[in-house]
C-alpha cells in the first residue's frame, strides 16, 4: 500500500500568521516575500518543520493559495525538497453557498480516493462532512491553530493517523 498524502497549508500551520505581530515565536525565522510588487508579507517560518514533516510516513504535497511559489519560498527555508502541489485553478477563493472550503474539493480530487490528512487553519465540520460523504478512502482534517503554528501534539497526531493507516 502506498503511504497517505498530507496536504500542507502554509499560512496557519507552518507561518503562524494569527500570532502577536510584534512577537516572533521562538524557533521561528522572519523572511519577506513579495509575491505581489511593491507589496512584501512578512512570513515567519521554522526550519525544523522540514525534517518532522519528512520523518512523518506521507507523501507530501503543498495545499497553499501559494501553490507552486511554495516551492521557492517556503520549502528551502524550512528544509523541504520541491513538492508536488495543488493547482486550486479556478476555485482559488471560490465562495461555496455550502459551507465546504474552496480547497476541498480539489484536494479530494487530488487525493483520487488515497488516503490522506489536511493541516490547514479554515477547515470545519461542512468540509468533513463533505469528505466523509464523496472520499472513499481514510482522511484527517487536522486542524492548526493560526497564533501557534504546528507543534509535537500536531505532529503526533499525523504519525499517529498514518500508523493507523498503514495498519
Amino acid at each position: 500500500m502506498s503511504r497517505p498524502l498530507l496536504f500542507l497549508d502554509v499560512d496557519g500551520p507552518l507561518n503562524p500568521w494569527a500570532a502577536k505581530p510584534e512577537r516572533r515565536p521562538e524557533g521561528y525565522t522572519t523572511i519577506g516575500v513579495a509575491l505581489h510588487p511593491g507589496r512584501a508579507l512578512r512570513v515567519w517560518l521554522n526550519p525544523s518543520h522540514g525534517p518532522a514533516l519528512l520523518a512523518l510516513d506521507y507523501d507530501l504535497c503543498w495545499a497553499t493559495t501559494w501553490m507552486d511559489a511554495a516551492n521557492r519560498w517556503i520549502a528551502p527555508v524550512v528544509g523541504l525538497p520541491e513538492l508536488p502541489y495543488v493547482d486550486f485553478g479556478a476555485s482559488l477563493f471560490a465562495f461555496r453557498p455550502d459551507g465546504v472550503h474552496w480547497k476541498t474539493e480539489a484536494i479530494v480530487a487530488y487525493a483520487g480516493g488515497r488516503p490522506f490528512a489536511w493541516v490547514d487553519d479554515e477547515q470545519g465540520p461542512a468540509d468533513k462532512a463533505h469528505v466523509a460523504a464523496v472520499h472513499p478512502g481514510p482522511a484527517l482534517l487536522h486542524h492548526v491553530n493560526p497564533r501557534i503554528g504546528l507543534r509535537e501534539d500536531d505532529f503526533a497526531a499525523l504519525a499517529e493517523f498514518a500508523a493507523a493507516v498503514r495498519g
